[in-house]
């Protein structure tokens, strides 16, 4: 039987760079996995309020390649990215200060708590018990890998001890 097709793999995307939007809450784990441990400055988050968008521009760990660079046993690698909320209505924080120009935050997870008719809260749970809420009329979420992945400073992978 010629022209099988195979399901697509993780790897498969490894070595482009990542595009993605979450829509529906089945897909925002995805997008969530993928900026796990992900820093930024504090100055690189930025509500347009007129817009309604909120975006960062953060370092996220290659999650995908990790397995492939320790194969392989090349440095783990980071890529710059910019993460996006469409249809923000309002945005609060907490457990953090924002003036601080010198803070850098460590994503951990993004999730979304639905509200009526499709709003909802999309939370940015940062390290360090921190947050970012965002009143969202409907769930738009895109990562967008902006820059060529360039060598992990730290050499390494981010890890999680048991608590």
């Amino acid at each position: 039987m010629t022209g099988q097709r195979e399901d697509a793999r993780f790897a498969d995307g490894a070595e482009r760079p990542l595009h993605l939007i979450a829509v529906d809450p089945g897909d925002l784990p995805v997008i969530s996995a993928l900026v796990q441990d992900a820093v930024f400055p504090v100055t690189e988050m930025r509500w347009d309020r007129r817009g309604r968008r909120f975006a960062i521009l953060l370092n996220r760990f290659r999650w995908e390649n990790r397995e492939a660079a320790e194969l392989r046993g090349r440095p783990y690698e980071r890529v710059q990215s910019v993460l996006t909320v469409e249809d923000v209505l309002a945005v609060a924080s907490q457990g953090f200060d924002r003036d601080d120009q010198d803070l850098v935050l460590s994503l951990l997870s993004i999730t979304f708590e639905p509200g009526k008719d499709g709003a909802g809260q999309v939370i940015l749970t940062l390290a360090g018990d921190g947050a970012v809420s965002l009143a969202v009329e409907c769930l738009e979420v895109t990562l967008h890998d902006v820059t060529r992945p360039y060598e992990a400073p730290s050499g390494k992978a981010p890890r999680h001890p048991d608590s």
